[in-house]
């Protein structure tokens, strides 16, 4: 017997947020997939390595030496201090075990941080394109995105005009992701001080700093990173990590923030409300991650990735209509549109948003990635080459085939 739950029964919070449209892009292509369609899906941002065998193994101890019971609800003593030693190793970030909480994932911190710190209708700032759990976590926690649109002209990154511009008494949090996701885009040391200029005259904004990409990156060094470039702006910035990507460790579920003692012992107080503590043994996995256990595979996965995303770059610039922003980090093409609207398929149906590029893409070739509505800009779609070279390669081949069914004017005009 089952109970139908009527939209009246549910609260409005709950009704202004969506299964992530990342989740369902991925699950269409499943389905077709099970139908015997070929697919490739590049929807998900889900490295396609294994999991490190050192990694691994460290579980298998765990598991051994009977470490399967419940942790303290802000993570190992073991993890949050190498946690912080990691970040005073590689960013001279000098941190105590007291300034982490371990989540399960970067993303129940995202949602720690609103959860903690809005009240109704407090905004957060959001720059767009961005991750949809963003603007998502904040309505679900009350608060109320204030999308920044950005620009290919500024690289996709938020300017210091647009930050005081949308910055008002309400505004509770700026977030800013670097290396981005959906558009790979990576800030530099003097836009980071710009923005860090508009901030010292807003001292009631906390910064979210999400770097969960921090360690894919294609450039000759590391991204700046903005504690380096701003150092006063410590007390009101959360940095967000974890070892989901670094370490193909995604279903690891292992996750951390790094912020003041006194707004980390706030988010311990929600979680331990609402999950406890992370796995026991995801935590001990992610520990051998952070000894250096696996430093050669976050080498050779960057190379992989740099190495992909050439591929990406020259393959889907040589077709017609599309416009690809080269990544600087991350996992992700983000590809313009807008040269392919108005362009008919052959069976006569128009394409008039990055949607229906996407579901074109999808049927006419069996190539899945993510429409750009879903990420707040349109028109564009997000595409991961978090998969293999040769996934890759053919999916270029297949868009280009895919553009090139297109016609330029309906069949009927071209007739007349």
């Amino acid at each position: 017997m089952s109970t139908l739950l009527f939209p009246e029964v549910l609260s409005r919070r709950s009704l202004g947020v969506a299964l992530s449209p990342i989740a369902a892009a991925g699950q269409r292509a499943a389905r077709l997939a099970a139908e015997g369609r070929s697919i490739i899906a590049l929807t998900s941002g889900e490295p396609d390595f294994d999991t490190p065998q050192a990694i691994k193994d460290a579980a298998f101890a765990a598991l051994a030496a009977g470490q399967t019971k419940y942790t303290p609800t802000a993570g190992t003593a073991a993890l949050r201090r190498a946690v912080a030693e990691d970040y005073a190793n590689r960013h001279g970030l000098d941190y105590e075990s007291a300034n982490v909480i371990v989540s399960n994932g970067g993303k129940q911190v995202i949602y720690l941080a609103f959860a903690a710190v809005l009240d109704d209708g407090d905004e957060v700032i959001v720059p767009a394109p961005y991750w949809p759990t963003f603007p998502d976590s904040v309505r679900v926690n009350g608060g109320v995105p204030a999308v920044v649109e950005t620009w290919a002209a500024d690289g996709f990154k938020l300017t210091a005009e647009a930050l005081r511009r949308a910055i008002t008494p309400r505004t509770k949090w700026l977030v800013l992701n670097s290396p981005g996701n959906p558009t790979g885009a990576v800030y530099d040391a003097g836009e980071l001080a710009a923005l860090a200029d508009v901030l010292r005259a807003a001292p009631h904004v906390l910064v979210l700093w999400d770097e969960l990409y921090e360690q894919i990156w294609f450039g000759a060094e590391p991204p700046a990173h903005l504690l380096k470039v701003a150092p006063d702006l410590r007390d009101r910035t959360l940095i967000v990590g974890g070892v989901s990507k670094t370490f193909a460790m995604t279903g690891w579920r292992i996750g951390w923030g790094i912020g003041p003692a006194s707004l980390i012992h706030a988010f311990e107080a929600v979680q331990s409300q609402v999950s406890s503590g992370p796995s026991s043994v995801g935590q001990a996995a992610a520990l051998a991650g952070l000894q250096g256990q696996s430093e050669g595979f976050v080498q050779h996965a960057r190379g992989a990735y740099a190495r992909r995303a050439r591929k990406v770059v020259e393959g889907l610039g040589r077709v017609p209509g599309l416009a690809v922003t080269e990544p600087r980090g991350s996992f992700f093409a983000w590809v313009g549109v807008a040269g392919l609207l108005g362009r008919v398929r052959p069976d006569g149906r128009p394409l008039q948003t990055d949607g229906d590029v996407v579901d074109w893409l999808l049927e006419a070739e069996g190539v899945a990635v993510v429409r750009g509505a879903a990420y707040g800009l349109s028109p564009y779609f997000r595409l991961s080459f978090a998969a293999s070279d040769a996934h890759i390669e053919e999916a270029v081949v297949r868009i280009g085939r895919a553009v090139d069914a297109l016609a330029t004017t309906p069949a009927v005009e071209a007739a007349a």
